[in-house]
Parts: C-alpha cells; sequence; structure tokens
C-alpha cells in the first residue's frame, strides 16, 4: 500500500466512527443534559471492555503482531476501578453488570486476543487511541458539568499519568501500525474488525440511550 496503513485505517472506518461519535447518548451526556449516574454506568461498561482488552494483553506480549502494541502506559482498567469506586462506592463491583452489548462487545475482544492477534490490534487502537484523543473531552464535560477534581477521581480513566507527551506517542502509535506485521489481505481485515468496534460501541451507546432516556 502507498497510502500509510494509519491513514487507510482512519479514513475506512470514518463513518462508523462519527456514528458511534455522534449517538443522542453521548450527545446528551456531553451536553449536560444527564446525570453522573449515566457516567457512572456508562464508566461501569468501559470497564467490562477494558478487563477484557488487558486480560489478554499479557499472552500477546511476544506475538509478533499484536505484541509491540502491548504498553502497559496505555492499561485502563486499575483507572476505571479508582473512578467506579469514587461514583459507587467501594462495593461497586456486587452491583456491576454489563449490557448485552458491552457483553458481546467484551466477548469479541477476548476472542481476538485468544484467536486472531491482528483483531486485537483493531481493538486496541479503536479503543486507546480514542481515549487519549476525543476522550479528554469527555473528561473536561464531566469535570465541569460533574464537579470532580480536575484529573481526579471520577476522571481518572482518562488520565495517562505514565504518557508525557500524548501527541509524541500518538505519532509513534501511527507508526507501529505503519509497519504492522500483516499482508494487504490481513490489513483489510483489520479495518474491517476496526469497523465492527465502531460498530460494538454504537451499540453500547444504544442501549445506555434506551436505560436514560431524556424526560419529555
Amino acid at each position: 500500500m502507498d497510502t500509510p496503513f494509519s491513514t487507510v485505517i482512519r479514513t475506512a472506518s470514518h463513518e462508523q466512527h462519527t456514528e458511534a461519535e455522534t449517538s443522542s447518548f453521548i450527545g446528551d451526556l456531553l451536553g449536560g443534559r444527564l446525570g453522573v449516574d449515566a457516567y457512572a454506568r456508562y464508566t461501569e461498561q468501559l470497564w467490562f471492555v477494558y478487563r477484557a482488552l488487558e486480560e489478554g494483553a499479557e499472552a500477546l506480549r511476544e506475538d509478533p503482531v499484536a505484541g509491540p502494541f502491548i504498553q502497559p502506559e496505555l492499561f485502563r482498567t486499575a483507572a476505571l476501578e479508582a473512578d467506579l469506586a469514587h461514583l459507587r462506592g467501594p462495593g461497586w463491583r456486587a452491583g456491576a453488570t454489563a449490557l448485552p452489548a458491552t457483553e458481546a462487545y467484551a466477548a469479541r475482544v477476548a476472542e481476538c486476543a485468544r484467536e486472531w492477534p491482528a483483531g486485537y490490534v483493531a481493538h486496541h487502537y479503536t479503543r486507546y487511541l480514542g481515549d487519549l484523543s476525543g476522550g479528554q473531552i469527555i473528561r473536561d464535560k464531566a469535570e465541569r458539568t460533574w464537579g470532580f477534581d480536575r484529573k481526579g477521581d471520577g476522571v481518572r480513566f482518562y488520565v495517562f499519568d505514565a504518557i508525557g507527551n500524548p501527541a509524541a506517542f500518538k505519532r509513534a502509535y501511527r507508526e507501529l501500525l505503519d509497519g504492522v506485521n500483516a499482508d494487504d489481505l490481513e490489513k483489510q481485515r483489520i479495518v474491517d474488525e476496526c469497523k465492527r468496534a465502531f460498530a460494538f460501541n454504537t451499540a453500547v451507546f444504544r442501549e445506555l440511550g434506551g436505560e436514560f432516556p431524556l424526560s419529555a
């Protein structure tokens, strides 16, 4: 491919990415029209997904395709658990439940981690690069809407303390994508899985929107 793969994957998944970003639930959440309970429920769903991503990471550390992407400074599970303890209290695990769409999403991530490392890369890319980019908008809105301390409890998921220069990190990540150990056919499969990942996100947002409809 003459076009860098990082550009190919971003361009090819743009429509699905936009659909996820513009869901009514996210629009209502960022618009300050939903309560902190909706934000907590969303955070809870992220925990299930990141647990699947990060529990599968260790076994992929030496994999020629996925291995270069396994970077502990990205890991989010511990930060999500700290946020949920703040949002829901120390017993939050007892009441944590995954929506059906979240269960399907996490199951697919775990399946890719076990059986298809290149597919795992697609999910890794859609989640972590999104966290480093658009996730910062959510953090800012959450701080202002619900009064969380800046980069403190409740929004730690969005704070990458171990990454000193996010812009440089994202550039290096895109270079990893450009050099991914896959032929053109496998790269197309990665692109397709990336689109699928965004579709999973859209489905989760749709179900969250069903739980938190705006009152008339």
